[in-house]
């Protein structure tokens, strides 16, 4: 699917057709049409309803095997062969006729022969048209019907039909009565399928953005690769590590290891949002919360759950944080308290309950010694406090919903940003602003990170770009483009060699540590 941001248009599906000058775009809901364009020119060749004004939507395009300037579309109620006359600017379509049987088409494929359109549909059965004379053949399976409606579906050398369903299953059906030969089941709904070659290998993608291989001669899956299908909330390295990070989102932690981009370890909760992640300076407690108002700590080898504090917030935990000494977890709810939990070892104690913030915590920072912490919220305020007297030390107004902050590693700054678009330099013992830089033209300042020589930092926006800068001049003197959704957070690994930023869409990129500042 290809979708744009900057145009009212939404186009759903695109074709490649044969020829190599022109590329099919079928419109989506918004407009219904199918436009032919000149790659070359970038140009518009002709257009045309995608349907009858009666039928319903269009979904799926399929070029012809035989004529590069054939193709096929269907959708909810239509199923058309087009014609596409370059010299007169015109393409011309001619309806498939079904009769009695109606379906919604969702996707289609053209045997390698070109004389077999096969088109899957939303009830879980195949439709089968014969090309030269566009003309209904069969439907089937007749029977048992695939789960949840066939998704993808491509046409193999032998004949047969590769189909993938709602349910996560991947099928061989046989050519003619479509019935399944084998099966393999994947996590998702399948999304989409790629073959190698002449098929004798099969890579397919699902809604929950994994990537499977499967070797045709043996019928093995093997997941490839993978990431988060929704916005990821936080990122976290273990003290003193850079080969492995952890990042949390809609039901699920991951571990992963840096060099490889592999998957190691997934803690995953059904139905609930992880807001926050940290590691214990020790490294045996991944500590997590949620928007259920709970506190998780996992054991980082298993992923087994240690132990939960229940009821830690009542608006959901927002923002953790562990003391250097592990003895103590400081947490902030989305109702704005910040509270100190110790950690005994049969049981968690609530040690106080700090109430100034009036809106939810979003970072919560804790000096080397323990002796102190920083809130941000979203109610405009970073309140430094002191956990020995459980009291604040001072506090740091700004016009601005606060969204991230960081102690400087000499802990004589502090450091914000937020919706103002701006970077504030504090100083840590009276709470005066020093410093104030433009950090965005058009975002919100959503995470910022500084690494241990105190020399460089790193921000992130809603304007999807990753900025590195220099501390003292206060200059940006790298640039990171790549992410094509807001970026929610940065970190920078303990010995500075990448730069791990996460955003809305679930990616994850990681960047060259800057070999000039190195």
């Amino acid at each position: 699917m290809t979708t744009t941001n900057n145009q009212p248009e939404r186009f759903d599906t695109l074709q490649r057709l044969e020829l190599e000058s022109t590329i099919g775009f079928e419109g989506g809901q918004d407009d219904g049409a199918i436009i032919v364009w000149n790659i070359e020119t970038k140009e518009p060749v002709c257009g045309s309803a995608a349907q009858h004004k009666s039928a319903g939507i269009t979904y799926c395009l399929a070029a012809s095997k035989q004529d590069e300037c054939q193709f096929f579309s269907g959708g909810n109620g239509t199923l058309r062969f087009w014609q596409l006359d370059i010299a007169n600017r015109k393409i011309r379509a001619t309806d498939i006729n079904t009769g009695i049987v109606k379906r919604i088409v969702k996707c289609m494929t053209v045997s390698l022969d070109g004389t077999i359109l096969y088109c899957g549909t939303t009830s879980g059965d195949i439709l089968m048209i014969y090309i030269p004379a566009n003309q209904f053949k069969c439907i089937g399976p007749e029977k048992k019907k695939y789960s949840m409606g066939i998704t993808t579906i491509q046409a193999l050398i032998n004949g047969d039909v590769l189909i993938g369903t709602g349910e996560g299953k991947i099928h061989i059906a046989e050519k003619e009565t479509f019935k399944s030969l084998k099966s393999a089941q994947a996590m998702g709904e399948i999304t989409s399928i790629a073959l190698r070659g002449e098929g004798h290998m099969i890579f397919i993608g699902t809604d929950r953005s994994h990537i499977y291989k499967i070797n045709y001669a043996d019928w093995k899956m093997e997941l490839i690769n993978t990431c988060h299908n929704s916005p990821i909330n936080d990122i976290a390295f273990p003290f003193g590590t850079s080969e492995l990070f952890g990042t949390c989102g809609f039901q699920d932690i991951r571990i992963w290891h840096a060099p490889t981009g592999n998957e190691l370890l997934r803690i995953s909760e059904a139905n609930k949002t992880c807001n926050s992640i940290c590691f214990s300076r020790d490294g045996k407690m991944i500590l997590s919360g949620w928007d259920d108002g709970r506190i998780r700590a996992f054991y980082p080898e298993t992923g087994r759950e240690m132990f939960s504090i229940n009821d830690a917030h009542n608006r959901g935990v927002t923002a953790i944080a562990i003391t250097n000494d592990c003895r103590r977890i400081v947490s902030g709810g989305g109702e704005g308290m910040i509270r100190i939990w110790q950690i005994n070892p049969n049981s968690r104690e609530l040690l106080a309950t700090m109430k100034e913030h009036k809106n939810a915590i979003v970072c919560i920072r804790i000096n080397k010694s323990d002796t102190e912490c920083v809130t941000a919220s979203l109610d405009g305020t970073c309140i430094i406090w002191n956990l020995k007297r459980f009291a604040r030390n001072q506090v740091l107004f700004e016009n601005t919903l606060f969204h991230c902050v960081a102690y400087h590693p000499e802990e004589y700054h502090i450091v914000t940003g937020g919706s103002d678009r701006k970077i504030g330099y504090w100083e840590s013992t009276n709470g005066a602003q020093i410093r104030e830089l433009e950090a965005s033209k058009s975002g919100t300042i959503n995470g910022l990170d500084i690494d241990n020589s105190g020399n460089y930092f790193v921000t992130v926006s809603a304007d999807k770009l990753v900025k590195f800068w220099r501390y003292n001049e206060g200059d940006v003197i790298s640039v990171g483009i790549g992410h094509g959704s807001e970026v929610k957070k940065v970190k920078i690994c303990p010995n500075s060699q990448h730069i791990i930023s996460v955003s809305a869409d679930g990616s994850i990129f990681r960047w060259k540590f800057p070999k000039s500042t190195i």
